[in-house]
């Protein structure tokens, strides 16, 4: 199996520089924006990841999938917790929601999480 992690954070890197380096304001503010939506406040960091995740299963967007399981592994979201942000997504979006919960699963085992 290919390295799934690295594939996708070398992609985005690279794909994220080719788009800043254009340097279109509106892109610019609309990411500082999504960058500062997932910073503590009345919500913490976790709980935060958590929501973007599950967001992002009901919408089907694979590659924010991704992002939001990096980067509650880097928070330190348990096996445990993101079953059941699993469980919420496919509640809210329905049976069409399952193949990305099992893209979801690979990856979060790719990300080193056997628990």
């Amino acid at each position: 199996m290919p390295d799934l992690v690295k594939e996708f954070n070398d992609y985005r890197a690279r794909m994220n520089d080719v788009i800043l380096g254009k340097d279109n304001l509106v892109i610019k503010r609309l990411w500082n924006l999504d960058t500062n939506t997932y910073t503590a406040g009345a919500l913490d960091e976790k709980t935060k990841e958590m929501l973007g995740l599950v967001s992002s299963m009901v919408l089907r967007c694979d590659d924010c999938i991704k992002y939001h399981l990096g980067k509650c592994h880097e928070l330190g979201i348990t096996t445990e917790q993101v079953y059941e942000v699993f469980a919420v997504a496919n509640i809210v979006g329905g049976t069409i929601v399952i193949p990305h919960t099992r893209r979801a699963a690979e990856y979060w085992e790719a990300l080193g999480n056997k628990e």
